[in-house]
């Protein structure tokens, strides 16, 4: 297969000796941009709402963005902005007064899927990045050639491609980067190409507002909906696995390819991707560490210990909540579905973040704000970047300086609360469950 380093833009990366892998974290908010750095990440994504298929539980605006980039770039970070719907009309002038509030901030990259868009950012944004979305579904060589023409410097690998076509296209375009997907929810339709929420409610997926009809629960019926006219519909029938609590026969597992990252930097991929902007700044953390660690193992090449730290982080993903994990497509299997709609049990409960210290009488407090429950006889650990580990609680306070015994979430006071080892700022606390 012939190569075509000429037909890629003059923007794209000499292939160097030595390659840096890069390991992407989504940010839902400026906080949790800085979890993800502070965990790991070489870089984020992120994006207003109106224009980055991430309208709800994400509440960056223009000022916050710009911090946002601030914030990276100050830690040597990059960033990359997400401008992946797919536009009408009526969207068009406000993506020009985007683009050109854009190139007033030094961001590293934008994300985008629609070709009419790609066009503008070349005009208002001509000397920045340009990443081909996901949704773009780029799957063949042939695609990945067209878009270096047009100049895009990476391309974010649908999530169909597998390991082999990955070698294929990196053979093939060796010039062009490539992003793929290693973690997280998966969607049940073509590189999320999905218009299921706006049949059902009216809420486009591809102007980043899906309801996720795929994750709610079906029942089998035998009505058969009758028109006054005689048509010649063909009808197709679905095989449910159901029971008495119905079916979520869209629903599928969540990506874990923990397993193979070896294999993807070795196949080609530049940039190993995590999903997640809408989830807790908990969850993005222990993932973000996890791939960190693995991926640390690989470029330091301690293969004698890669295959336990694999484990030892594959334990910790399995800790958190999810659906049940797949390796998606990437060995060429079609991957398996959750028909039963149920979360995995997990040993531990996300209770609380570390914001600071905080001397009171003398003695060295945390400042903690706390989401969920945590009581004094707890079995608590705490999340670090670099480490879990057991820890006590000695007092708490609450936000009146009154002990307590307990400190719950769902409000905006803080606790104060003396462990029996310091703990960092940003270090995160979770309670182990007691079995039933």
């Amino acid at each position: 297969m012939n190569k075509i380093e000429l037909l890629a833009p003059a923007g794209l990366p000499r292939q160097s000796k030595k390659k840096t892998i890069e390991l992407l974290a989504p940010a839902g908010n400026l906080e949790k941009l800085k979890y993800a750095i502070h965990y790991g990440a070489d870089a984020v994504y992120a994006g207003i709402p109106d224009f980055s298929l991430r309208v709800r539980i994400n509440n960056f605006t223009k000022e916050t963005l710009q911090e946002a980039v601030e914030y990276a770039h100050k830690h040597r970070k990059k960033i990359y902005i997400t401008l992946n719907i797919y536009a009408h009309n009526i969207h068009l002038n406000e993506i020009k007064e985007h683009l050109k509030f854009l190139n007033t901030l030094n961001i590293d990259g934008v994300i985008v899927a629609d070709p009419g868009i790609i066009m503008l950012v070349k005009k208002y944004l001509p000397k920045v990045e340009i990443h081909l979305s996901t949704q773009a579904n780029a799957t063949n060589i042939e695609a990945v050639k067209f878009w270096a023409k047009q100049g895009v410097s990476r391309i974010v690998l649908a999530r169909e491609v597998t390991l082999e076509e990955i070698r294929e296209i990196k053979k093939a375009v060796p010039r062009m980067e490539l992003e793929y997907f290693i973690h997280g929810a998966m969607c049940m339709s073509y590189s999320g190409r999905c218009i299921l929420s706006k049949w059902m409610t009216g809420r486009s997926a591809n102007l980043g507002d899906c309801t996720q009809p795929c994750r709610w629960k079906y029942l089998q019926t035998d009505k058969i909906y009758e028109t006054s006219v005689k048509d010649d519909i063909e009808r197709f029938e679905i095989d449910l696995e159901e029971d008495r609590h119905g079916t979520y026969f869209f629903n599928s597992h969540d990506l874990n390819l923990s397993a193979h990252i070896k294999d993807l930097i070795e196949a080609g991929v530049d940039s190993l991707k995590i999903e997640g902007r809408a989830k807790s700044v908990y969850y993005l953390s222990v993932v973000v560490r996890a791939y960190r660690k693995i991926v640390d193992a690989i470029e330091t090449h301690r293969n004698a210990s890669l295959q336990k730290i694999i484990k030892e982080q594959q334990k910790e993903l399995d800790n958190l909540v999810n659906r049940g994990y797949t390796k998606g497509f990437l060995l060429g299997n079609e991957p398996e579905h959750n028909f039963e709609g149920k979360l995995s049990d997990t040993e531990y409960k996300f209770a609380a973040q570390i914001e600071g210290k905080k001397k009171i009488n003398g003695k060295i407090f945390n400042i903690v704000f706390m989401h969920n429950e945590m009581f004094v006889k707890d079995k608590l650990e705490a999340v670090s970047p670099k480490k879990t580990e057991k820890i006590k609680i000695e007092k708490i306070l609450n936000h009146k300086m009154e002990e307590v015994k307990e400190a719950h979430g769902g409000h905006d006071k803080r606790f104060f609360v003396r462990f029996d080892k310091a703990l960092s700022e940003k270090a995160l606390i979770r309670r182990k469950l007691t079995k039933v």
